[in-house]
């Protein structure tokens, strides 16, 4: 599933590419000639169906994301990992509300994930009878992306504490950097605690790529 997710990416890179490269005013002016060709066709399209494949897709990866965080804080199918990985099972509630909000969060995204490319709205007294609604699309696809920062920071503390549990049990290189980078600005779990700075602390590690650089793998 993030195969087709990376792929969806790519082939938005690639028409963000294109476009970034292309001509698109109208009327097309050529000043080293004088020639002026007008419907130089400038409509968004291209764009707003990326920018819409694009929350599509990483909406994908948040629900996904989500059902590894659930798959983690239940006793029934985490391996022997104690309930919602609190340290006082039954008296703590461990990581039980931030499943809670990486639902909510996918949830929102997949109300977002609705193409906005398909809201075509004429103006201009329908001289522009038909609009791509790209500005929209990025406008989501940027609450979309946010949204999905923070459900992967839930997914990346949950996974944390579970490699802590299972100690002596080691983790590969890759992964202990990355536990070591969460541990840099998330203390050890010792009971409950309001977990909302944790899932911001988190969230600034994948925004600004340093828990990828810590890993060795970017």
């Amino acid at each position: 599933m993030h195969g087709a997710v990376r792929d969806a990416l790519g082939y938005a890179r690639d028409v963000f590419t294109r476009e970034l490269g292309a001509v698109v005013d109208n009327p097309i002016v050529f000043p080293a000639t004088g020639d002026i060709v007008s419907a130089g066709n400038f409509h968004g399209q291209p764009l707003a169906i990326a920018l819409d494949l694009m929350a599509i897709a990483v909406t994908e990866l948040s629900s996904i994301s989500e059902r590894r965080t659930d798959r983690l804080l239940d006793p029934e199918r985490s391996s022997g990992l104690p309930a919602f990985l609190a340290a006082k099972p039954g008296v703590d509630s461990g990581y039980m509300l931030t499943q809670y909000t990486a639902a909510a969060l996918v949830a929102e995204n997949r109300v977002l994930a609705h193409p906005a490319s398909v809201e075509s709205i004429p103006t201009s007294g329908s001289q522009e009878d038909h609009v791509s609604m790209g500005w929209g699309a990025a406008r989501k696809l940027w609450q979309v992306l946010d949204n999905v920062m923070r459900v992967l920071a839930v997914e990346i503390l949950c996974a944390v504490r579970g490699v802590e549990l299972r100690a002596p049990s080691k983790p590969s290189l890759h992964t202990a950097a990355a536990v070591r980078a969460v541990r840099e600005v998330v203390p050890p779990v010792t009971g409950d605690r309001p977990p909302g700075v944790e899932i911001e602390a988190v969230a600034c590690l994948i925004d600004d790529g340093s828990l990828l650089a810590a890993t060795g793998l970017s």
